[in-house]
Parts: C-alpha cells; structure tokens; sequence
C-alpha cells in the first residue's frame, strides 16, 4: 500500500524540472560581445579634406563620444591616403590610432571621398537575473538558474576592451619580468604579519 504523500511526489518532480538548468560549474550565462560600425564620408580635395570637413569629423567625433577600446579606421576606396593626417590627428585627441584596415561596410565610397569608420563592441549577459529555478538540491544536480549572473554582468560592464572576451589580448613582448618581481616583492614587504607571525622581507632579483 503505498504512503499517502505519493501524490504529491509528481508536482515536486515537475517542479524540478522547469528553469534554467546549470549541470556544471561554468555558468551557461556567459557575456555576449556585440560589434556595431558607424561610419561618415567625408569629401576630399588633393591634398586632404574638403574645408568644413574637419569640423564635421571634430563634430561627429564628440557626438560619438570616444573611448578606450574603440577602432577609427579610414576606408578610401584604394584612391589614396588624402585626409588620413587629419583623422588620426583627430583621433589621437581621444589617445586612438587609427587601425590598419577598415571592415567592410554597406554602400558605395564615392570618388573624391573617405569614409571614416568607428567599430566598437559592447558586452552584456542576456536573460540575467534569471530566478526559473530556485536554488535547492535536486536531483539534475542543478545549481541555481541564476548561478554566474552576478559575476558574470560585472564583468562584462567593468571590462575596458570588450574585444578582449573574444579572442584575448597579447602579452608585450618588450614586458620586463623585474619590473612584476618587484611590485610582489613590495606588496610582501608591506603587508600585516598576523597575529604571532613573523614578517618575511621578500626582495625582487636584481
């Protein structure tokens, strides 16, 4: 004869199984990178922009606001270079270098013009918070629905490039390991012993 709680076995089993499900310790929200292009032609002249031109890529500029992480890239339609001082020089009041190739963008460059392009990427997790399941112990070993959302949004809006969650950045070749050495070497010397601890001098190598 079997208990009377049977019944109510098959609601919580149900239950269960509904909501996002997290089987592992990686997190299935992970940060999404968005790419977008905007781009301004620009006429030219044979020797650089066309006058009034500057104030309008100084204007657009502004308007776009900029920053770190940003690519400006110049696509001229293999007519030259004409106008590329006065972008980059125009960039560089940002601290941006104008990149060395330019993504292909929709539409035609007329002749006698430029067209000045700005990719930039933006990062976010999608469907966060996300409380389809609570967090309790079943038996799918889920964690919670919502397991990696927090840690996961911060750093999608605290990272400078978002290109660097896509493919990573390089190391610097000219990096001087002593440089490193030293700074550990400082923060150790610096830091609090403890109770009954002993403090531990650590020197970089010379």
């Amino acid at each position: 004869m079997l208990p009377r709680f049977t019944p109510l076995l098959v609601p919580a089993l149900l239950l269960a199984g509904c909501g996002t499900y997290n089987g592992g310790l990686e997190s299935v929200h992970q940060p999404v990178v968005q790419r977008s292009d905007y781009v301004l032609d620009l006429q030219t002249t044979g020797y650089g922009l066309a006058a009034g031109e500057s104030q309008r890529l100084a204007g657009w500029m502004s308007a776009m606001g900029l920053r770190y992480g940003d690519r400006v890239a110049i696509d001229d339609g293999a007519a030259g270079t004409t106008g590329r001082d006065e972008v980059a020089a125009e960039a560089g009041r940002y601290g941006l270098l104008l990149a060395d190739r330019a993504p292909v963008t929709a539409g035609q460059i007329a002749p006698g013009t430029i067209r000045v392009v700005v990719t930039r990427m933006a990062a976010s997790v999608a469907g966060c918070p996300d409380n389809s399941r609570p967090a309790e112990y079943t038996f799918e070993a889920s964690t919670s629905s919502n397991y990696g959302c927090a840690s996961n949004s911060n750093l999608a809006a605290m990272i400078a490039d978002p290109a660097d969650l896509v493919r990573g950045a390089p190391g610097s070749p000219t990096a001087d390991p002593i440089t490193s050495a030293k700074a550990v070497g400082a923060y150790r010397a610096a830091a609090p012993t403890g109770a009954g601890g002993s403090k531990v001098n650590a020197e970089a190598p010379k």
